[in-house]
């Protein structure tokens, strides 16, 4: 059977530059859903940019690292600083979990920023998680309840290849060697849990090994040589230019626009499709 690929723009709402690329992604190229950070710059935008084009699928891109809480820092003092700002380091972020006062919080921010996409009015397709800190332990227990109860269809885990990754590219092996063996074993846990929870995770999630580097002639390997039922790519486009080495970064826009991309992807069958339509099977 044909792959079932969902197309997912990560970082919505974190500035109009971001906004402006998932929209052209979904009008105009192969993007079939986004991940809004409810807490970023442009977030008010997004909503409206998603409330207008219901045919892309949005999720909660939950941020517990490098970015602001929902909840004010006084309610937060284990995990954010004066200014309402997370670790910026995921390493830092997650050790502050250790301790029960600050997993008590963690729980409040989590409803917190899963209220805020309530407030939006978009129907929630998925959660997954800023620098993927969502698959921590200690966040995804508090997390899957949470995210049932507010309908969401889907969780991404990161499950990622390391092989095929290193013969596509071998830089940064020590790095994805590292990515490789610390979300293999999250993403078992919690794969386990999510199904259990009812939500759908694709048999493989690229981007990971890639990130900040997702550009055509990456996507036409990966498409190329897709062979599961369901799979993820997510992506870090913008209209604007690269800010950050792991991105945003406007050649991944070029590559979701790519007339290459969507002719393989016609030619090869795959059915690019939502957490919701992959729930559905």
């Amino acid at each position: 059977m044909p792959t079932s690929l969902i197309v997912n723009a990560d970082d919505f709402g974190r500035s109009p530059e971001i906004n402006a690329a998932v929209l052209a992604a979904h009008r105009q190229g192969i993007l079939t859903s986004a991940s809004l950070m409810v807490t970023g710059d442009a977030a008010e935008e997004a909503a409206a940019i998603a409330r207008a084009t219901p045919t892309l699928a949005v999720g909660l891109h939950l941020v517990l690292v490098a970015g602001l809480a929902a909840s004010a820092p006084a309610d937060l003092p284990h995990l954010v600083d004066a200014a309402g700002r997370f670790a910026d380091d995921p390493l830092a972020a997650g050790l502050r979990l250790a301790r029960p006062a600050a997993r008590r919080e963690l729980a409040r921010e989590i409803a917190a920023q899963l209220a805020r996409f309530a407030a939006t009015g978009l129907p929630l397709s998925h959660v997954d998680g800023h620098l993927h800190l969502h698959a921590h332990p200690a966040v995804l227990d508090s997390l899957l309840p949470l995210a049932v109860r507010h309908g969401a269809r889907g969780l991404r885990l990161p499950r990622d290849p390391l092989l095929p990754a290193l013969a596509w590219d071998r830089g940064r092996p020590v790095r994805k060697a590292g990515w490789a063996l610390a979300f293999g074993l999250l993403a078992r846990r919690a794969a386990a849990r999510a199904s259990a929870a009812g939500l759908a995770v694709p048999e493989r999630t690229y981007g990971l090994m890639q990130t900040g580097q997702v550009d055509e002639a990456y996507l036409l390997h990966l498409l190329a040589r897709l062979d599961t039922a369901t799979a993820e790519v997510y992506l870090h486009p913008t209209t604007g230019a690269r800010l950050e080495p792991l991105g945003p970064n406007p050649e991944e826009l070029a590559a979701l626009l790519s007339p290459r991309v969507r002719e393989l992807v016609a030619r090869r069958g795959i059915r690019l499709t939502t957490y919701a339509g992959m729930a559905g099977q």
